[in-house]
């Protein structure tokens, strides 16, 4: 068994400023958000990732689904990468027949049969054993439906139906030959808000896509007086306002109020008796630490308004957490809070349905952080670029985003996505 990466920090105590040493080779999980019907977050397609010094790609073979069981089992452990929810997990023909497949806690994964695998008998009665074993069965990138394919649908738990492909127009007969009592269905490759709203329409059970991992701007939606307090809020930390004034405003949300002392108390179990005033919670946290908890808070919102909540908090808080570990490369004073900062920020356009240009004018932020939310320049906007490789974009790109970034390397970048992954589930997300 490997050592772990890294230990990571309590949520919300200080975070360190620089990356562990990356592995010079290996495999690295990303994880892709799969949503239900209420579009909140109950699962992640874990997905495989190679690195090394001169590019990075996915890799979904035997070898790489095995290397990747044995770093989520013994590394980073499974609650670590998948928190509370469950994860998706692609087999090929040779993991299916594999005995390495029953070490997986069957309550946890989902085996995601590919769509290369040959549906013969051998793998289907090795597919009914897994379902009685007590497997969740899904078929993986499904465009149509093969009379020989009648027999697995017997035993398959979710169809993953490859929306991009089959397209609109057959979607819908599709949908109603394969939806059954007993099957859930997964539109995947959701690339925008038509098709997320046919797709529920239809039926569908489950979602995945591009428009997920990047929410749709709703147009007009108004803060609720609770976001308009944290925003508020978020202007007098980086303003350096006075305490008193910081105080004066909490006081005026109860709800804001009990959260700061509640993660006070969790914080602070050291100090002598609990802390019960606001005055005291903002000793005891720091505004650091402050501005960071409103940042996440936004995004933890359940508001009925809010329709992504718990995966954009994830999104927000892995962003942040790897923009943070990045920026630690160059040892700059301050820059790893200012990345942090960035990353957070870099979604709140979709999370306030508001352009990010209004969102930044009443905040006093850092000049590279207005530079690149706005803009898309200097070193936080390059580093925003690669966190967006990373998170779908065509992974062969992140050699070229990497570009004007040394000593930054693929391996490093590899390396701040599995600890980011870790910290996010660690909050609570």
């Amino acid at each position: 068994m490997h050592p772990p990466l890294r230990t990571e920090p309590d949520p919300m105590t200080p975070l360190q400023s620089t990356i562990a040493t990356p592995h010079t080779e290996g495999i690295y999980l990303a994880r892709q958000s799969i949503l239900d019907r209420n579009q909140e977050l109950c699962a992640f397609e874990l997905l495989f990732r190679s690195s090394d010094a001169n590019a990075a790609c996915f890799t979904d073979g035997t070898m790489a689904t095995a290397t990747v069981i044995q770093h989520v089992l013994n590394e980073f452990g499974l609650d670590s990468v998948l928190g509370q929810f469950k994860g998706f997990i692609n087999v090929d023909e040779a993991m299916i027949m594999s005995d390495m497949i029953e070490l997986l806690p069957k309550e946890r994964v989902v085996l995601e049969v590919l769509e290369t695998v040959e549906l013969n008998e051998r793998i289907l009665g090795r597919l009914a054993d897994l379902k009685r074993a007590g497997f969740t069965l899904a078929l993986d990138d499904v465009i149509g439906l093969p009379p020989q394919w009648q027999q697995v649908l017997n035993f398959v738990d979710i169809v993953k139906i490859d929306v991009l492909q089959v397209g609109m127009n057959e979607l819908r007969a599709l949908v109603q030959k394969l939806k059954t009592p007993s099957i859930r269905l997964l539109a995947e490759k959701v690339d925008d808000r038509v098709q997320a709203e046919a797709c529920l329409e239809m039926g569908f059970d489950l979602f995945q896509g591009y428009y997920f991992a990047k929410p749709h701007i709703i147009a007009g939606k108004r803060l609720s007086p609770a976001e308009a307090t944290v925003m508020r809020l978020l202007g007098m930390l980086v303003a350096d306002a006075e305490t008193a004034d910081i105080e004066a405003l909490l006081k005026q949300e109860p709800g804001l109020t009990m959260n700061l002392l509640r993660l006070t108390n969790s914080v602070g179990s050291g100090t002598r008796g609990r802390v019960s005033s606001v005055s005291s919670a903002l000793m005891v946290l720091g505004r650091r630490q402050m501005l960071r908890w409103l940042q996440l808070l936004l995004f933890s919102t359940n508001a009925p308004t809010m329709r992504l909540p718990s995966a954009l908090m994830q999104l927000a808080a892995t962003r942040g957490r790897m923009m943070e570990l990045l920026a630690g490369t160059w040892h700059e004073s301050g820059l790893t809070d200012r990345a942090f900062m960035t990353g957070i920020m870099s979604l709140m356009e979709a999370l306030l349905s508001t352009p990010i240009a209004e969102i930044l004018a009443p905040l006093p932020v850092a000049e590279d952080i207005r530079e690149a939310l706005l803009e898309r320049r200097g070193r936080l906007g390059a580093l925003l670029d690669v966190i967006e490789v990373v998170e779908g974009r065509d992974p062969r790109d992140l050699v070229h985003a990497l570009g004007g970034l040394r000593p930054l390397t693929v391996a490093a970048v590899e390396e701040a996505h599995a600890s980011a992954l870790r910290w996010a589930n660690s909050i609570g997300t």
